[in-house]
C-alpha cells in the first residue's frame, strides 16, 4: 500500500495514542494515515514471542492497564476486555508476609498477624478510602478540557487530600498515615514506577507518579489485559482500518514542515524518501522526538529508572511463606525489597552512582488471571510467565558498561527474589529451543535503543499533574488539551502530552478532539 499524497491528518507514530487518535479521526470522516517506523504497529504496548521454542506471547514492555478510560473503548467499539486480580499484593517479610486481597476479613487478619493490631489496616482502609474519593473526581477530567490547578482543587473538595496529593511529598502522608516500615514501603512503590525521586523530593516528582497509580478507572486497580498488550494494539488498528484510516509500517518521519495551516511530512521507507501533506499533523512519540522533527531546540532530556525482567517458568516457585499459596501471591503484585526503608536506601546508592545493593523490584504472574496468552503445548505442561519492574535504576548507571552493569543488576534483583522464595527462581525457568533459560532483561539504555524512549523513560518524560498552568487551559481559550505545541496544527499525542503516561490512549484521544474542535 503507497500513501496518498495529501490527508486531512497524518499521525507520526503508530503506538497506542496513535491508534487511538486514528480511530477517532477515521469515524469522524477524516482522511487519516498513520506512519509507523518499525514493520509492526503498538509501540510499547506490544505481545511478542521472545524466546525460540516457546508459545507464550508476551507483554514484552507495557503489561497492566489502569488509566485506559471505559469511554475509548466504548467509543471506539473495542473487543478488548481486562481481568480484575484476586489478590492486591503480597509482600514477603521473612518466613510471612502481608496479603492484601482474598476479602476484607482475610486482609485484616494479614495485618495484624504482621503488625500485632488492626491500627496498620484500619489507617490503610482510611488512606486509599481518600484516595478513590480522589480518583472517581479526577478520572473522569482526563477525557476532558484540561481544568485549571483551581477549578480541579474545587473538584476534589477535600483539603487535606489535595494537600497529600498535589502539595506536600507524598512521603509526609505515608510517615503520618502509617508506623510499619513495610506497609510504608509497599504505599510508597506507587509512587516510584518508572520515576526516579525520593519520598520527600520538593519537586514532587513522586506525587505525580502516585497520583497515576492510584486515579485509574476510578479506582486505582490494576488489570491484567485478556490476551496480553498485544490484545489492545490489534483491537486498535482494526479500529483505525475500519473506519478507514491507512497504517504504513516501515514508514519513518523525518521531518515536519509547517506554516501553522498546513504541513508537509517527509518519511523514509526502504525504497527511498516522500512527502506527504497534511491539514494537521499528531506525533505520537516523545517530546524530543517531535522537537527533531520540527528541526527545535530539544527539550530536557529525560532519564528512565526500571529494570525490566520477563521470565517463563515451568512452575511457580515455593515460598518461604508456607501460609500463603504461591498462586495467590503471585497473581497480585509480589513486592520485593521494598520497605521503606529500602527504598530510600536504594535510592541513595543509585543517586551516588552506585548500582543499589539490594534492589527493590515487584513481580507478578500474568497467566494465573490470562492463560490466553500460552500455546497449546505450553499451557498442557502449566508453564507460567513472570513479570518483574525494578525500581531505582537511572540510566545513568549503565552508560559506562550497558551489558555489564544490566547482568549485575539482574542478578542482584533475583538474589532478592530468591531470599524470599524456597527454592532458586533459575531452578524454575523452562529452558528455549536451544536450551537456555527462559529470561530476558531491558535496562534503560535497552528501552531507547528499541523503542526510542528518550533515555529509557517510560513515560517519555516526567510526568505533568492532570491539569494546565496559565495560558494552557480551557478559560485561556488556547491549549485546551494538553496536546498542543506552538504550532497549530502540529500535536503531540503521545505520552509526553500533558496528562499522558501509561497505556491510556487519553493523549490520543484529547489529539483527536483538539482536531475535531471538541
Amino acid at each position: 500500500m503507497t500513501a496518498q499524497r495529501s490527508y486531512d491528518a497524518v499521525i507520526v507514530g503508530g503506538g497506542h495514542n496513535g491508534l487511538v487518535a486514528a480511530a477517532y479521526l477515521a469515524r469522524a470522516g477524516r482522511s487519516v494515515l498513520v506512519l509507523e517506523r518499525l514493520d509492526s504497529t503498538g509501540g510499547a504496548a506490544v505481545s511478542t514471542r521472545p524466546f525460540p521454542g516457546v508459545d507464550v506471547r508476551l507483554s514484552r514492555y507495557s503489561y497492566l492497564v489502569s488509566l485506559l478510560p471505559e469511554k475509548i473503548v466504548r467509543d471506539l467499539d473495542l473487543r478488548f476486555s481486562v481481568r480484575k486480580r484476586s489478590v492486591s499484593s503480597y509482600t514477603p517479610y521473612g518466613d510471612t508476609g502481608l496479603l492484601v486481597g482474598g476479602g476484607p476479613d482475610r486482609t485484616r487478619a494479614s495485618f495484624a498477624a504482621l503488625t500485632g493490631s488492626d491500627r496498620e489496616y484500619e489507617a490503610w482502609q482510611a488512606f486509599y478510602g481518600r484516595t478513590e474519593r480522589a480518583a472517581r473526581r479526577i478520572f473522569p477530567t482526563l477525557t476532558e478540557p484540561l481544568p485549571s490547578r483551581d477549578a480541579l482543587r474545587v473538584l476534589v473538595d477535600d483539603e487535606d487530600t489535595w494537600g497529600m496529593l498535589f502539595e506536600q511529598p507524598i512521603g509526609v502522608a505515608v510517615e503520618k498515615n502509617f508506623a510499619s516500615d513495610l506497609v510504608r514501603g509497599v504505599v510508597l512503590t506507587d509512587a516510584l514506577i518508572g520515576t526516579f525521586a525520593d519520598a520527600h523530593d520538593p519537586s514532587l516528582l513522586q506525587n505525580r507518579c502516585f497520583l497515576y497509580h492510584v486515579i485509574g478507572g476510578g479506582t486505582g486497580d490494576w488489570d491484567v489485559p485478556v490476551g496480553g498488550m498485544g490484545a489492545l494494539t490489534d483491537c486498535l488498528a482494526t479500529a483505525a482500518r475500519s473506519a478507514g484510516a491507512t497504517i504504513l509500517t516501515g514508514h519513518e518521519a523525518l521531518r515536519i514542515d509547517t506554516d501553522g495551516t498546513r504541513a508537509e511530512v517527509t518519511y523514509r521507507t526502504a525504497d527511498g524518501e516522500g512527502v506527504v501533506a497534511a491539514d494537521h499533523v499528531l506525533v505520537n512519540a516523545s517530546p524530543q522526538a517531535l522537537a527533531a522533527l520540527l528541526g527545535e531546540e530539544a527539550p530536557e532530556p529525560a532519564e528512565g529508572a526500571q529494570l525490566k525482567v520477563n521470565m517463563v517458568l515451568t512452575r511457580l516457585p515455593r515460598l518461604r511463606d508456607r501460609s500463603v499459596d504461591p498462586r495467590e501471591a503471585f497473581s497480585g503484585t509480589f513486592h520485593i525489597a521494598e520497605g521503606y526503608e529500602q527504598l530510600g536506601t536504594a535510592y541513595a546508592e543509585a543517586a551516588a552512582g552506585r548500582l543499589p545493593g539490594a534492589p527493590p523490584s515487584e513481580i507478578y504472574c500474568h497467566t494465573l488471571t490470562d492463560p490466553s496468552i500460552l500455546g497449546p503445548e505450553a499451557a498442557a505442561r502449566g508453564y507460567q510467565t513472570l513479570t518483574l519492574f525494578g525500581l531505582h535504576a537511572p540510566a545513568r548507571l549503565f552508560a559506562a558498561d550497558p551489558g555489564g552493569a544490566r547482568e549485575a543488576l539482574l542478578k542482584a534483583t533475583l538474589a532478592q527474589l530468591d531470599a524470599c522464595l524456597d527454592e532458586p527462581i533459575a531452578d524454575c525457568l523452562a529452558r528455549d529451543a536451544d536450551g537456555r533459560p527462559c529470561i530476558e532483561a531491558k535496562s534503560p539504555l535497552d528501552l531507547e535503543h528499541e523503542l526510542r524512549l528518550p533515555g529509557g523513560h517510560i513515560f517519555h518524560r516526567d510526568l505533568s499533574f492532570p491539569y494546565g498552568e496559565a495560558g494552557e487551559t480551557a478559560e485561556a481559550g488556547e491549549r485546551r488539551w494538553g496536546v498542543e505545541t506552538a504550532h497549530a496544527n502540529v500535536l503531540l499525542c503521545g505520552a509526553g502530552a500533558i496528562r499522558g503516561g501509561g497505556v491510556s490512549g487519553v493523549p490520543g484521544h484529547n489529539a483527536a478532539m483538539a482536531v475535531l474542535g471538541g
